[in-house]
């Protein structure tokens, strides 16, 4: 497929108009990074301030769950990487299977944090008025979940998101939509994926392993 049929009319050639998409993705990605940073922001500020309330709280989360989440993303990651090397050396069929399993470990890890709210629902862990654990009596302890929640409910959009993108480059890999000369919307979808896995990699231990 000839790369040159993808052209917009308002770009010189293939590579200006690559060039032009892959800084729109990287500015975007960019706010996402943003997005984020005031999170953690907010979570150094009250991790300062109830250090104890902190490490106590965190100690309560299903570390092997987290820990098995983090092992689903990071190896999803590979998976997309690999698709995205199928197309560019002719092999789009492989490159299908390859997303279909990184569309599977991204609802796989939605699933099981999906469970992880479920057992902290049933808990009592819930910040505001469903919070009644009794154990975690302390200042500061209804803080760290609602910080928790939200990055990570924040975060589980962001998978959702991800896993939707993916579908939909599937489906045009399937139809023959990309080829070594034209592959570059896969590689942006790729480059969102990772931020997704990225951002993970940093949930992980401040959430998880204080």
């Amino acid at each position: 497929m000839s790369a040159e049929l993808h052209r917009q009319h308002h770009f010189q050639d293939m590579e200006q108009q690559a060039h032009a998409s892959r800084l729109g993705m990287w500015l975007f990605l960019c706010t996402e990074v943003l997005l984020f940073a005031g999170l953690f922001c907010g979570y150094a500020v009250y991790r300062s301030l109830y250090p104890e309330a902190w490490h106590a709280t965190s100690g309560h989360l299903d570390r092997t769950l987290g820990t098995l989440e983090t092992f689903d993303l990071v190896t999803s990651s590979f998976f997309m990487v690999f698709a995205i090397h199928m197309v560019r050396i002719g092999r789009p069929r492989a490159a299908v299977l390859a997303l279909v399993v990184t569309m599977g470990m991204g609802l796989a890890f939605l699933g099981m944090h999906g469970t992880e709210y479920y057992h902290e629902w049933k808990e009592g862990l819930l910040p505001g008025k469903y919070f009644h654990y009794e154990e975690l009596n302390m200042a500061g302890a209804q803080m760290f979940m609602t910080i928790y929640f939200l990055m990570t409910g924040l975060h589980s959009i962001h998978v959702f998101v991800g896993v939707s993108v993916l579908a939909y480059l599937t489906w045009r890999t399937w139809r023959g939509g990309y080829s070594p000369a034209y592959h570059n919307p896969l590689e942006l979808g790729g480059l969102y994926w990772h931020l997704v896995d990225m951002i993970w990699i940093f949930l992980y231990p401040l959430l998880y392993l204080v």
